[in-house]
């Protein structure tokens, strides 16, 4: 049996939706409707995790009103979750979703800073023994360092849990570097590697040491590497709506698929998350997908 899908939030918020009729820039508008909740990437990996039928556990520092918001938030839902306090507030992020197209606009405050002995006792305080994988993604705070996925990694392997980071740049390359499974977009990649293929990009990663890699390649679909060869799923159709949560769906599917098997079958993987990803794109709100596309377009998603 699988274990828990473990997701780590180092800078959890209070998500705010906004539904305009039309945004200008510069205008005022009166919104349509409101909704608020907790939010994060690896917050919204969570759901759908558990949407797929997985048994999640979200990890996460919180502090101050929004906070216990988040932390409430986070029970109604029935997420399980184990939240290290912090003296700062929690943040809050506002997107702006337009009724016109249904792009979204978002505000992402920083986060409040992390001291050395709260992320101490985050890190102390892991369930090691429950966890079947450790998805990490979304920015670090102010005062955790810059390494932190990598030195989660470290440890998570010093416990047989094997961690899925979702990240950028040197992130990126450090996971990799460690052995994590490492989630990127093509940009990102690029941000990381160099003006590279992605399909050359990823195998890269895999060579620096990540088990294996997992790229978004925007409307040319999806890749991923690991030591056993290189694969990429193309997407079923253009697809219209908040994309927003389209990379914590993908990353959800790959943690779910790595809490079952370290090993998986990564072309059938690769089917999952591409489906998983465009119907997140139909949900107003990132962490939500629509099940019924999901399972849709799950047997069309052609992988080579």
């Amino acid at each position: 049996m699988a274990g828990l899908v473990g997701t780590v939030t180092l800078n959890l918020a209070l998500d705010v939706t906004y539904d305009v009729p039309e945004l200008r820039i510069g205008g005022s508008h009166r919104v349509s409707a409101v909704r608020s909740r907790a939010g994060g990437k690896g917050v919204n990996v969570a759901r759908v995790a558990a949407t797929l039928g997985h048994q999640v556990l979200v990890l996460g520092f919180v502090g101050g009103v929004t906070g216990e918001a988040v932390a409430a938030e986070l029970f109604d839902a029935g997420l399980t979750a184990l939240l290290t306090p912090i003296a700062g507030e929690t943040r809050r992020t506002v997107a702006v979703v337009n009724g016109v197209d249904g792009d979204a606009t978002i505000f992402n405050e920083a986060g409040p800073s992390v001291s050395a002995d709260e992320w101490r006792a985050f890190a102390d305080r892991m369930p090691w023994g429950r966890l079947g994988v450790l998805a990490c993604s979304g920015s670090i705070p102010p005062g955790i360092p810059a390494d932190a996925y990598a030195e989660i990694a470290v440890r998570a392997r010093q416990h047989d849990v094997l961690t899925v980071i979702d990240a950028g740049g040197p992130a990126l390359t450090e996971a990799a570097k460690v052995g994590a499974v490492v989630r990127a977009n093509a940009a990102e990649l690029r941000e990381a590697i160099g003006n590279v293929e992605v399909e050359d990009g990823a195998r890269q990663l895999v060579a620096l040491g990540a088990t294996a890699a997992v790229i978004t390649d925007g409307a040319r679909g999806m890749v991923a590497a690991s030591n056993k060869g290189v694969w990429r799923a193309l997407p079923v159709e253009r697809v219209s709506g908040n994309p927003t949560g389209a990379g914590d769906a993908c990353t959800a599917v790959v943690a779910a698929a790595v809490a079952e098997s370290p090993e998986p079958d990564w072309s059938v993987v690769l089917k999952s998350a591409v489906a998983a990803s465009a119907a997140a794109v139909l949900t107003p709100v990132a962490g939500d997908i629509d099940l019924a596309a999901y399972r849709r377009w799950l047997p069309q998603v052609s992988v080579g």
